[in-house]
């Protein structure tokens, strides 16, 4: 029986939660299944699927008073898309708001109260909402949250995440349950096999967001440290002060002539492929996709042991390739890959397999 699939996103950046939305919309769809995409910005950096129908709800407000009201006015413009949306459609089957400014408006729309909405939780709250607060900002800025996703249906993309969630921000769900991010592997690599810029080259990689969570300033300490002969090329856009930051950093560790900074890239997976190893320096991550795309890839991986699920990826063989939150031992982890790099079997990412996860969201469409 073909169901209407809603999801709700704030805008298309350059980004993991995006990407994995977009998998997931394109999954289902294929399945034959309606799906729309509703996105709250016209920030648009991918390419939509193919049957997936793409939809804006940009907020166009202008004046002194338009972050007080933000989040009422936000949440009646969505009410006012939807109610076209479902005389066209009929009620979704299921509801996924992803991203916590999504959620902030969606749990204040009247017309979704009796739908059935989940809410897809990405990353360690704990850490990149409250871990640069001082304690009384945190006080407040924990039971903001608190009362975003109290006694609401949550997906987590990791059991760290749901973890994190429950045991350190304190929240009472009324339903929590892990499914992991999907992975279309076959187009996955696919997708690899299109022309590399960097072909010919022989480098390190790093995929993410220019973000503080991300911590590239720790990544290009650990590459000045561990001395390799390669060059380092990081892909990703993302914050002007943060870039700066970066840019003086290379500066001041003297890499001009070693590190690249790529800029943004909708399809990164032919850089991922020809890299002679993928790093990852965050402190906290929910489901880094681009480690997973790694091994797809065939490509070894280093990264931070650092809060989230990169402990529910690197099991087995690859638990060694962990490093601790400090540049020291990530160069440590980039000098054991480059010489001694372990070897990458299917059965290291058959869990994130795309269709057993599509199986898992279609479960929760009741109607």
């Amino acid at each position: 029986m073909t169901k209407h699939i809603l999801f709700i996103i704030d805008g298309l950046p350059g980004g993991g939660a995006e990407n994995v939305t977009l998998t997931l919309a394109k999954g289902i769809a294929d399945r034959g299944h309606q799906v729309t995409l509703l996105s709250l910005n016209k920030r648009l950096d991918y390419d939509i699927p193919p049957g997936v129908d793409y939809r804006v709800d940009h907020d166009s407000a202008r004046g002194p008073l338009r972050k007080l009201t933000e989040l009422s006015r936000r949440a009646r413009s969505l009410d006012n898309r939807l109610e076209q949306l479902f005389a066209e459609k009929g009620e979704p089957a299921l509801v996924v708001s992803s991203l916590h400014k999504t959620d902030r408006i969606v749990v204040r729309s009247q017309r979704l109260g009796q739908c059935n909405v989940w809410h897809c939780i990405h990353g360690i709250y704990s850490r990149s909402y409250l871990g640069n607060k001082q304690p009384l900002a945190r006080y407040f800025k924990k039971a903001k949250i608190q009362r975003v996703y109290r006694g609401r249906n949550i997906i987590t993309v990791s059991d760290a995440v749901g973890d994190d969630l429950v045991n350190a921000m304190g929240i009472e769900p009324h339903e929590i349950l892990t499914i992991y991010n999907p992975f279309d592997v076959a187009q996955i690599q696919q997708r690899a096999e299109a022309e590399n810029p960097f072909a010919g080259e022989e480098y390190i990689l790093h995929v993410g967001r220019f973000h503080q969570v991300k911590r590239q300033d720790r990544l290009l300490e650990a590459f000045a440290q561990a001395k390799l002969p390669t060059k380092l090329i990081i892909v990703g856009q993302g914050e002007a002060a943060v870039t700066q930051q970066l840019q003086e950093k290379i500066e001041q560790l003297n890499l001009q002539q070693q590190v690249i900074l790529a800029g943004f890239s909708k399809n990164p997976l032919p850089i991922l492929k020809g890299a002679r190893l993928f790093a990852l320096s965050s402190d906290s991550e929910g489901l880094p996709t681009v480690l997973i795309e790694s091994l797809i890839c065939g490509t070894p991986i280093v990264s931070t042991a650092c809060p989230g699920g990169v402990g529910e990826i690197m099991v087995g063989e690859l638990a060694a390739y962990q490093a601790d939150l400090n540049a020291a031992s990530l160069a440590e982890k980039l000098r054991l890959a480059w010489q001694s790099p372990p070897h990458i079997t299917p059965a290291m990412y058959a869990k994130f397999d795309i269709n057993l996860i599509i199986d898992r969201y279609l479960d929760l469409a009741v109607k």
